[in-house]
């Protein structure tokens, strides 16, 4: 006997309702919420009047049934906009609600139209064919999410909109030459107009509808581009990083004379082999520095720093760069010490490229200045150089990714253009503030605000890791931020 074969579990992914309608059915119920209290105004003006030109028992009865149908709309569009929007089943049952919910509003509406037609006889009947006028292009406006919703409403109106004058001809026997004829050719205009002004609004809806999915779907689209992108360059720096680790640590063995000597010609040959592999290492780091930020995986190393102690060793790593340049790096060093809590390695990394830049800017034979003041409840750093002097108005560009102020195949000095935006990016997460503003005379003064030592610096870089934590994205994957050094190339 041929066994049955068991399937335990779910064979397949559960059903889920069709996006597009729980999306009509949201929109229906905000504008339907938000527009309660309109409604309620409105219904309030034609009772009062009805109750005081015509019967109270119709203005008493049309506010009951008012309450009711209001009431029953209201909770049902809170549990709408309330609904994650995932069972068909649930969707069903809100899309029948809804059905029951038109036709309780439109008739308590054609009710009281209908009450008050009736009452008056047969006459030009202003006030219910206005108040059905009134509904039916209030519909138009605002019900056109779900078209057999509207067309059910505006079904219903149409109806009593036709009846009315055409109960007055019956009922008085008036031949085409009466005023009344003309009343019922007017509902019929005005019928046309209804009916043309919802195909606008709901083609205008369906329209934006449709702009809003091919968004949506565009930004997933850009959202999966950037991670493959994220992934392939952040694969392809690791990958470079340790050959070129390797073939720089031979080239500085080989230039300082430990494999053997060399000739002049090989030495000058080696020489230009290391500042470019440098370079390039410099290169690699930068993009890795940026892919870790953008990532959300940076994690910052705070403790008490003397901020004298950090400038002089900034200039200490820099000074052969910027020697080889024919630039002097000078601290002015205050008379009073100032204290930072911050990560020492990520400061040099933003201190060696604003002394780097300043190096590579400046003319040869001139001075680049340090300096450090305490200001408030901070301490600043200026970097002055004597250049050219960068526009305040290129501020963004200054910051931005893979941006230089000189961007041409002939400009002097290399680099990536992430220095600056990275530099950035790390102070704020530091809680400080880079900036910079060009000098009365030649050159540039960039400077870095940091808080004093009272924790401000500690506690938000332990906040932005704690908010790593949460969100899932973590520490620093399997490397330590690189010390800076005097190779590493900014802007």
């Amino acid at each position: 006997m041929a066994q049955k074969k068991v399937t335990y579990g779910p064979t397949q992914s559960p059903l889920l309702a069709d996006a597009t309608k729980v999306q009509q059915m949201r929109d229906y119920s905000q504008v339907g919420v938000s527009l309660f209290w309109q409604r309620q105004m409105i219904f309030a003006a034609a009772i009062c009047l009805s109750a005081f030109y015509y019967e109270l028992w119709l203005s008493i009865s049309t506010l009951v049934l008012i309450a009711i149908s209001e009431t029953f709309d209201y909770l049902l569009f809170l549990r709408i906009t309330r609904w994650r929007g995932r069972s068909p089943r649930l969707a069903r049952v809100f899309m029948n609600r809804i059905y029951i919910g038109t036709v309780l509003s439109a008739g308590v509406i054609s009710y009281f139209a209908l009450g008050i037609a009736l009452q008056q006889g047969a006459t030009t009947h202003f006030l219910p064919l206005f108040f059905l006028f009134a509904a039916a292009l209030f519909a138009s406006m605002n019900n056109y999410h779900i078209l057999p919703v509207l067309m059910l409403r505006l079904a219903i109106y149409g109806v009593t909109f036709l009846f009315i004058p055409i109960w007055d001809i019956v009922s008085t026997g008036a031949g085409i030459e009466s005023e009344l004829w003309t009343q019922l050719f007017t509902v019929v205009f005005v019928l046309y107009f209804i009916v043309d002004c919802s195909r606008i609004f709901m083609k205008m809806y369906r329209t934006n509808l449709r702009q809003l999915e091919e968004l949506k779907e565009e930004h997933e689209k850009t959202k999966i581009a950037f991670k493959v992108k994220t992934e392939f360059v952040s694969t392809i720096s690791h990958e470079l990083r340790t050959p070129m680790t390797s073939i720089k640590g031979s080239l500085d063995m080989a230039c300082a004379g430990v494999l053997g000597d060399m000739t002049p010609q090989m030495e000058k040959v080696l020489k230009i082999a290391q500042r470019n592999s440098a370079r390039l290492t410099s290169i690699i780091n930068e993009i890795l520095d940026l892919q870790k930020f953008e990532a959300g995986k940076v994690s910052f190393d705070i403790e008490p720093l003397e901020v004298q102690t950090i400038i002089e060793d900034a200039i200490e790593l820099n000074q052969a760069f910027a020697s080889n340049l024919g630039v002097t790096l000078r601290y002015a060093k205050p008379s009073d010490a100032a204290g930072i809590a911050t990560d020492e390695k990520r400061l040099q990394q933003v201190m060696s490229n604003l002394l780097s830049n300043a190096a590579k800017f400046s003319p040869a034979g001139s001075t680049v200045k340090v300096t450090s003041v305490k200001q408030d409840e901070k301490v600043r750093i200026s970097v002055i150089d004597e250049g050219i002097g960068l526009a305040e108005s290129e501020r963004e560009k200054v910051f931005d990714e893979f941006s230089q102020i000189d961007s041409s195949d002939q400009r002097a000095v290399g680099g990536t253009g992430l220095g600056m935006n990275i530099s950035k990016r790390i102070i704020e997460a530091l809680g400080g503030q880079i900036d910079y503003f060009k000098n009365e005379g030649p050159g540039t003064t960039f400077y870095i605000d940091m808080p004093l030592g009272n924790g401000s610096g500690r506690e938000l870089a332990h906040g932005m890791h704690i908010k790593d934590m949460v969100s899932g994205a973590g520490p620093i994957g399997d490397e330590e931020p690189e010390k800076a050094t005097g190779d590493r190339a900014a802007a």
